[in-house]
């Protein structure tokens, strides 16, 4: 296996030396991008792409995570991880969620950074010599052919089992859509309101798309449709449906909490969810 190509995408020169630094120890080769703008121009004119870039997410001319997304895009074999002072949870779960393979925090110690660049590594070698072993692998049984819509389906009513589930303070009762909050008022549910909060439950910390939401949802009109039309009504049936459960959970529905947007990519459910 030829030496590992590594992109550190990091806007800080000190910050940047030192992982360049650990790296060379470890016999790592590695490049040094200030910018998203530097990464994608260097990958423009190089012929040889990188195994693995380490991205800072407070980069100068993008948001991290955006360029995550760029970077899958053009070479969607090159490991990621994210290296940050961001210590949210939302920051970790959007990051992990949307494709990173890792993220450590700064300061960071160098021996498990390279542990983790290792790891990386060694998944992506395995992944792409299993893939290359089972290109026939395509052929298996429609029982494991699950779209995203069957799979919340087969979630939730697994769950229903449990009629009581409670999350963040808050109680909800499956059998009559009662919504019980952290200070023991009670909100009933209209039936639209219910099965979203069920979809979102069945899929804590998880992002979901507007047109898997929209597709397990009970809906009048057909989800199956494909013209822009019906993509413009999805759009907005999710979106006031969003808003409307936002008003009953959230202390601020417009910097909301519990039901997070992730602009590009869907929903996220933020809560720690309990079945009783």
């Amino acid at each position: 296996m030829n030496t590992p190509k590594i992109v550190i995408v990091e806007d800080d020169p000190d910050v940047a030396g030192i992982i360049k630094k650990v790296l060379q120890d470890f016999a790592f080769q590695s490049l040094w991008s200030r910018s998203a703008g530097d990464l994608f121009k260097s990958l423009a004119e190089s012929e040889i792409l990188p195994d693995l870039c380490i991205i800072d997410l407070g980069l100068p001319d993008m948001d991290g995570i955006e360029a995550m997304q760029k970077l899958q895009q053009i070479h969607p074999d090159c490991g990621i991880l994210i290296l940050t002072g961001r210590a949210h949870i939302s920051d970790r779960v959007m990051g992990l969620e949307l494709g990173a393979d890792d993220y450590m925090l700064k300061p960071f110690e160098p021996r498990e950074l390279v542990a983790r660049v290792r790891s990386i590594l060694r998944r992506k070698y395995e992944k792409s010599e299993s893939e290359h072993n089972s290109n026939n692998s395509n052929n298996s049984s429609n029982s494991d052919n699950y779209n995203d819509g069957e799979k919340i389906a087969d979630e939730i009513a697994g769950n229903h089992k449990q009629n009581l589930v409670e999350f963040a303070g808050w109680s909800f009762n499956f059998e009559n859509n009662a919504l019980i909050s952290p200070n023991n008022e009670e909100h009933l549910l209209n039936s639209s309101e219910a099965e979203l909060l069920k979809i979102f439950l069945a899929n804590p910390n998880k992002i979901l798309q507007r047109e898997t939401l929209f597709q397990n949802l009970k809906s009048n009109n057909s989800a199956n449709a494909t013209n822009a039309n019906n993509e413009n009504h999805c759009d907005r049936s999710i979106d006031v449906r969003i808003s409307r459960l936002r008003k009953k959970l959230e202390i601020n529905p417009n910097s909301p909490t519990l039901i997070k947007t992730v602009y590009g990519a869907g929903y996220l459910f933020m809560a720690e969810v309990v079945y009783k």
